[in-house]
């Protein structure tokens, strides 16, 4: 028997399921007249998936199962598999909320075909609660009904049987996270083919982040091969986000065969449909494997992707940036003046007697080469203004009728420039420019608060919020040399110091940041990315054992260079972690929403509570022990 299948990557429209609901009927529509047999739709296409507490309205679910029937009723004698919300009227969860399940339905000839315990769909059993997802507190799983009504999962979880031409194709559906099964206790795709599947179908909502696609596809791949049977992995494009984190879901719908081998995949980010056949067991692609872009070149396609998509939902049609002559703010710049256009970009440069001449020029010409709007308004004046106002004006203690006045130390003469430039300048020129001002913030800076509240990390969004700074440099050579294929940022840009040029000691050739990139980059990495996160004792135990540029990822002359004693080793480490633990996290509670790109980006995705910094007791025990060393070795 030859099935037809079509799988419909489609943009999902968080919290709209009207709209949702008329791109389905247009797919259905399509796939009617392509004679497929089978069309599959992602995971949540009806709602969205990350849509906030609007899981509470009851109106909104209302919609939702309305959309759920009317799609079924259009299945006829094609079958239709989608991904929806499913609540009990009547039901409700241990916390008093209605009964909702993370739900897929197999519709033909105008009615669902099969589910689980009297269900007529069937329910998520692998629940996500990391990174953007929260499934438990919204979703009752499979795993707890099946305990509720005493049935076993093992049994519960069985393929829905399709009849084309008189045959019968037994169909494993699963949605998502129920194909990771790397850390959960149930392997559903394997069940599934134990219970009699013919071809696995997993339904995805599953965003992107980088190095993820590698993962899918030997994950997906190994369950196939073991399994024995092709595997079906249908994902949505578009953005979702959860206040904090703008997710970009990637696509990348792909097909494998029986033996683990990819046979067909659809494009990253495109709106579109992957046609395939089934027969005998056998993947009949009809489309080549569209390989997905990485490194750069997929920060690059992402960061466009989902800021496009994110300033069309809050109606941003122009950027205002604020334009220093550095890296960040180049980047940033142009990549506005890519998804925009130059007339709808203005660059501003706002210099104080700290900034050079260097970077002021940079500045204009980049501003020059990429045709946008551009103006120099200087903050010199505002600024001394503002420093009088507050050192000259008396205050009055009414306890002690005595008068004092402020003294401004030098880092809060900074952050008042900083704070001029956003909240100033930035916030009343994107006003009246129309649109809305940038956060020219990286990640590195975010992550030890390198950023003035109210000043530079103030804005509509962070669009490199979420790229160390050494991801800033390679993506400003991919603008040059593959975007815009000319020299739009300097080469300048790319060889001076890294400086906030706010104090005398931090103009270009004088001094730069704090930061030292080629090692704090990835000193803070693996403080925040990885799973089991790296604490100042490990750091101080790689060091001591000579292991921690290996660690890290970094160079290790980087390491020797920068820190000749183990006591400035130490001192650096303390610094960073402190801030880090410690007032960086209220800084980035406030900070504008990130386009995310790495598996762990701050706000939801990275959910931290404000308090004060730790050391464990193996760290103090290091520190001594190097301490020590230094002093027999000075000694």
């Amino acid at each position: 028997m030859k099935v037809k299948i079509i799988c419909g990557q489609m943009p999902v429209i968080a919290g709209r399921p009207d709209l949702n609901y008329k791109k389905i009927i247009e797919l259905i529509a399509s796939a009617k007249e392509q004679g497929a047999d089978i069309l599959c739709l992602p995971e949540m296409c009806v709602s969205g998936y990350l849509i906030g507490d609007i899981w509470e309205e009851q109106a909104f679910l209302d919609d939702v199962t309305y959309y759920n029937n009317e799609i079924i009723k259009a299945s006829d004698d094609m079958a239709i598999l989608f991904g929806t919300v499913c609540f009990e009227k009547g039901k409700l969860n241990e916390d008093g909320r209605v009964r909702m399940y993370n739900a897929a339905y197999a519709a033909q000839h105008g009615k669902s075909v099969g589910g689980y315990l009297g269900r007529n769909y069937i329910i998520k059993n692998s629940q996500p609660n990391y990174r953007e997802f929260d499934d438990a507190r919204h979703f009752y799983s499979l795993q707890k009904l099946c305990a509720e009504e005493f049935a076993p999962v093992p049994e519960t979880l069985q393929p829905m049987q399709l009849t084309f031409k008189g045959a019968s194709l037994a169909v494993g559906l699963m949605l998502c996270e129920d194909g990771w099964t790397e850390n959960y206790f149930y392997n559903v795709p394997q069940t599934l083919a134990r219970n009699g599947a013919d071809v696995l179908v997993n339904l995805s909502c599953s965003p992107y982040a980088l190095g993820k696609n590698k993962k899918r596809n030997r994950l997906f791949g190994a369950q196939a091969r073991e399994a024995g049977i092709p595997l079906v992995y249908c994902n949505c494009v578009g953005i979702q986000n959860n206040g904090k984190n703008v997710f970009t879901m990637d696509g990348c719908t792909s097909v494998y065969q029986g033996n683990g081998e990819l046979a067909t995949a659809a494009e990253m980010y495109g709106d579109t449909v992957l046609p395939f056949s089934y027969e005998d067991g056998e993947i009949i692609p009809e489309c080549p494997v569209a390989y997905p872009a990485q490194d750069t070149e997929a920060i690059y396609k992402s960061l466009h992707y989902g800021t496009k998509l994110f300033l069309e939902q809050c109606g941003i049609k122009r950027m205002t940036i604020g334009l220093s002559g550095g890296i960040d703010s180049a980047v940033t710049a142009a990549m506005y003046v890519d998804i925009l256009g130059p007339e709808n970009v203005l660059l501003i440069n706002m210099p104080s007697q700290y900034n050079s001449e260097a970077t002021k020029n940079i500045a204009q010409v980049m501003a020059q080469r990429l045709g946008t709007n551009y103006a120099i308004i200087p903050i010199q004046h505002s600024f001394e203004h503002t420093v009088e106002q507050l050192e000259n004006t008396p205050i009055i203690n009414y306890t002690t009728n005595k008068e004092i006045h402020l003294e401004l130390s030098e880092l809060v003469k900074e952050n008042i420039q900083a704070r001029d430039r956003g909240a100033r300048i930035l916030a009343a020129a994107s006003a009246s420019f129309g649109g809305a001002f940038s956060c020219n913030s990286n990640k590195s800076e975010i992550t030890v608060g390198y950023a003035t509240f109210y000043g530079d990390i103030c804005g509509a969004v962070a669009m490199i919020g979420d790229l160390w700074k050494h991801q800033v440099y390679a993506l400003g050579r991919y603008l040059n040399e593959v975007v815009f294929k000319r020299e739009v940022l300097p080469e300048e840009i790319f060889n001076i110091r890294p400086s906030a040029e706010l104090n005398p000691n931090q103009t270009v050739g004088k001094g730069g940041d704090p930061l030292i990139y080629p090692y704090h980059d990835y000193l803070f990495s693996a403080f925040v990315e990885n799973w089991h996160k790296a604490t100042p004792a490990d750091v101080l135990r790689w060091y001591k054992e000579g292991t921690l540029a290996k660690e890290l990822g970094c160079d290790a002359k980087i390491i020797k260079s920068s820190f000749p004693t183990h006591a400035s080793f130490i001192a650096d480490l303390e610094r960073w972690w402190k801030l880090f633990a410690g007032f960086s996290v209220a800084k980035r509670i406030q900070a504008p929403p990130i386009i995310s790109m790495t598996k762990r980006s701050y706000g939801y995705d990275h959910r931290e509570a404000q308090l004060s910094p730790y050391f464990s007791r193996e760290y103090y025990e290091l520190k001594e022990e190097l301490l020590r060393e230094q002093l027999r070795v000075e000694s």
